[in-house]
């Protein structure tokens, strides 16, 4: 015991130590917030300097900055960003001080509505942000919009590496990994299945997003509980100055936001804010009689339903820590009578913060969270399938951030509750009724020279169920060759425990169950007792980012992703006593480039992406249903007129066909529900069987093609009120793309036809 106390003891005074080595004698910090004096949003990649020396840099994409190591004396900082007039103000740095300061940026006379390159170069140049795509609210409007409304989901399908099923379905499958290995998380919280039946929305409102983080591979210890990759999703607070809104509408749905202030945010106090979203589709009426050709019955239309629900209410104090509350109720539905009913709910909500002590350098975040997700599926069959998971999070971390280099900590608990329902072909019940916690806890530290930049961090993840842990170093580097190439890698250790439920038989599955880790007893693909039931994998990925010139960029990746161990539901259990789970392993491996133009009218954004994914189960090696061998996405948007009041985009989509098992035969398929006694000679039985062939996925479905037209109008009646009027057209040259093919029927079904619509936002 007094061993175990000297050591904590020591371990406390070396970090105390390291933390005052940052705040060395003669010198300060100066942190801070910069906002927009109109709207109260922070302004994120600003530049801050201090006027006459060296010393400064830039927002992030909360508009927060840090100074360290800032000598004592009296200051004029500055800040400044593209469209705004510079503000500046006189601060006084004492020894072993922290000063805070909020200022508020005003429009220039010009609004040049560009992005600030330098500021985001200098972000390359100290960060490694391998296989990691920064997404904002701009780039996404810049996407022709089906039904003229803009939607991550449609911008997510053209980042390289990422892989959709197509217009309807509504999953991402992100270099090698299944939606249920990809994290979507939600200002902190994961969301289930946050895709809408049919493929062209989210349950995310495009107007409230204020930064999409893309982490295709490699990332580093502060994610986890997911092997392939993670879409982080962050949404703004309300408007902080006045009250605002937007209504809209086009034939895919209605939606509403209002916005606005409880207590005004201004340079001298805190404030209070709120924020409040609704949007409910209206395709399944209005395809009746606008898209009647769309190749279904008249009397359902398109059967897709969906209505989404999210508020928020914000609090920033004088000091700049602040506190957001928030939640939300999803729902969807897609109710063909001819195929199936399908339909989730997802519901929930949390607490997050930031607090910055005022007498300290380290700055504490953390989130309190609750979510439901239910899903059920009623086919004819009769074989209904629910599934339902519930979790309760709770998270906090600890950061330090220095000129050159950062520490980061934290820990994370989580309570799991799955409960599952699964009739397979042969009239074999799965199911699961299960409780589970997790505990986590990372350490992370960045420190940049001027032309290297390392990451080290390590996660430890316990998953009480199985009972089983898992360490899991990460590394991630960076070499800054010159001011305009550089060199990245990063690599590391994944496991996770949830296991999904989805038929990957064939390519579109609009059900997605959730299990959490089998304890039961099965076998390794050597008839091994499997000892370890977490599903794992490792990742590689290095690559070149390039500042061709001012405005044009080209990112080149290669990566490979080795899963040693998946663990699967055994869709093929005949006998009761059969293992419910099996074990595959599986390999991926590609590479893509991206080149980005950007200036204050053009945006221009192409990828291609190589990928090969492999599974194996033991008897055979397969390649997966959603194994996209050539992908290809060209954007280009252009914003013109007087004000820049126009905006004209067009995207093109190419991939190459999905893999699918072939039909080898049909039968007569005999349920057997009297067992033994089953007169099966005598019985006509109305079921039909299929006998796939032996080559599993060995054909390919036809290429993919689509093209998608928009132009929007900005009509301006006052300054904080005018219309948005978007007219797109989706599936522009009318390609007709396959969704599926029906084998019992042997009829091909088609994704969407040519969809012309018009939109119109009134935003105040």
């Amino acid at each position: 015991m007094n061993k175990n106390f000297e050591f904590l003891r020591y371990t406390y005074l070396i970090f105390v130590l390291f933390i005052s080595l940052g705040l060395s004698a003669q010198s300060g910090l100066i942190r801070g917030h910069v906002y927009d004096e109109e709207s109260g949003e922070p302004i994120g990649f600003g530049n801050v300097i201090l006027q006459g020396t060296t010393i400064g840099t830039n927002t992030d994409i909360d508009g927060f900055f840090t100074l360290t190591k800032v000598p004592v004396g009296s200051y004029t900082l500055e800040v400044s960003f593209i469209g705004y007039e510079p503000a500046t103000v006189e601060v006084n740095v004492t020894d072993g001080g922290v000063v805070y300061q909020k200022l508020m940026l005003s429009s220039g006379g010009v609004q040049l509505q560009a992005v600030d390159i330098s500021a985001r170069r200098e972000q390359a140049r100290t960060e490694v942000q391998i296989s990691k795509l920064q997404v904002s609210q701009k780039q996404i409007k810049a996407l022709p919009s089906t039904g003229g409304d803009a939607d991550i989901l449609q911008y997510l399908q053209v980042l390289p590496g990422v892989i959709t099923t197509g217009d309807q379905g509504g999953q991402i499958f992100i270099r090698g990994g299944s939606p249920i290995q990809n994290k979507i998380m939600l200002d902190g919280m994961t969301i289930y299945n946050p895709f809408h039946s049919v493929g062209f929305y989210s349950i995310f409102e495009t107007e409230l997003i204020k930064n999409v983080d893309v982490l295709t591979g490699g990332f580093n210890a502060e994610n986890g509980g997911r092997i392939s990759a993670v879409v982080d999703i962050n949404t703004r607070e309300g408007n902080k100055k006045r009250l605002a809104g937007q209504l809209s509408a086009s034939p895919f749905m209605v939606k509403a936001l209002v916005e606005g202030p409880i207590i005004k945010l201004d340079e001298n106090k805190g404030g209070v804010s709120f924020v409040l979203t609704g949007k409910r589709s209206i395709i399944d009426r209005t395809s009746q009689s606008l898209y009647s050709y769309a190749g279904v019955n008249d009397s359902i239309g398109l059967p897709f339903y969906f209505n989404d629900l999210y508020g928020k209410l914000s609090f920033v104090s004088n000091n700049g820590s602040k506190f957001n509350v928030f939640g939300f109720n999803y729902a969807d539905e897609y109710a063909n009578p001819e195929i199936a009913t399908i339909g989730w709910t997802n519901s929930g909500g949390g607490m997050n913060f930031n607090i910055l002590p005022g007498s300290s350098s380290l700055i504490v975040n953390g989130i309190a969270g609750y979510s439901d997700y239910k899903s059920q599926i009623i086919e004819g069959d009769e074989r209904p399938r629910s599934s339902q998971i519930r979790e309760f999070f709770l998270g906090l971390d600890f950061g330090i951030f220095q000129n050159n280099y950062e520490l980061k900590y934290g820990v994370e608990i989580k309570s799991i509750f799955t409960d599952f329902n699964f009739t397979n072909q042969f009239g074999i019940a799965l199911e699961q009724f299960q409780n589970t916690t997790e505990l986590s806890a990372f350490v992370k530290f960045r420190q940049s020279w001027d032309k290297l930049v390392i990451e080290p961090s390590v996660r430890l993840q316990y998953y009480a169920s199985l009972p089983e842990g898992s360490i899991e170093p990460r590394f991630g580097l960076k070499y800054n060759i010159n001011d305009f190439l550089r060199f990245k890698a990063a690599g590391g250790l994944y496991s996770q425990n949830l296991i999904s439920a989805s038929n990957e038989r064939d390519v579109v599955n609009l059900f997605t169950g959730f299990l959490s880790g089998p304890d039961a007893k099965f076998n390794d693909l050597n008839g091994v007792p499997v000892t370890s039931k977490l599903q794992k994998s490792q990742h590689l990925i290095a690559g070149f980012e390039a500042d061709i010139f001012k405005n044009f960029q080209v990112n080149l990746e290669g990566y490979l992703k080795n899963y040693p161990q998946l663990i699967i539901v055994n869709r093929n259990k005949v006998e009761l006593e059969d293992a419910n789970y099996a074990t595959e392993t599986g390999i991926a491996y590609g590479g893509d480039i991206s080149v980005k133009y950007q200036t204050a009218s053009w945006y221009f954004w192409t990828t291609y992406s190589l990928g090969f994914v492999n599974r194996n189960d033991g008897e055979q090696i397969y390649r997966t249903v959603f194994d996209r061998r050539h992908n290809v996405n060209f954007l280009a948007s252009y914003n013109f007129g007087k004000n820049l009041d126009w905006q004209v985009s067009a995207r093109y989509n190419f991939g190459s066909g999905f893999p699918f098992t072939q039909t080898q035969a049909f039968y007569n398929y005999q349920p057997f529900l009297e067992g033994s006694s089953t007169p099966y000679q005598t019985n006509n039985s109305d079921n039909i069987g299929i006998i796939y062939s032996e080559t599993r996925n060995g054909g390919e479905l036809p290429s993919y093609h689509r093209v998608d037209l928009s132009a929007q109008k900005t009509i301006t009646f006052s300054k904080n009120l005018n219309m948005e009027i978007v007219a797109s057209v989706t599936n522009a040259a009318n390609r007709n793309n396959i969704f599926y093919f029906d084998r019992v029927r042997y009829e091909r079904v088609d994704q969407l036809p040519l969809l012309p619509s018009v939109g119109i936002k009134f935003n105040f």
